[in-house]
């Protein structure tokens, strides 16, 4: 799963991909295809979804272990 830290991030701040999908003013059903996929995310996503979380795009997709941005 190339996106585990996504669901991972999801699950610290006890939320449901409905609340991520509204943040990200997509359907649910679309960002559902986000978390458990090796497709790529588009980078626009990538950056909304780093600043919501506070974390860099890096440890999303596991280029780093930090999880704080920098």
């Amino acid at each position: 799963m190339m996106y585990k830290r996504l669901k991972d991030l999801k699950k610290d701040k006890y939320l449901i991909q409905r609340d991520i999908s509204s943040m990200l003013s997509i359907s649910q059903h679309g960002y559902s295809h986000s978390e458990p996929s090796n497709n790529a995310i588009p980078t626009n996503m990538l950056t909304r979804l780093s600043n919501f979380y506070g974390t860099s795009i890096d440890y999303i997709l596991k280029s780093s272990n930090n999880k704080k941005k920098n």
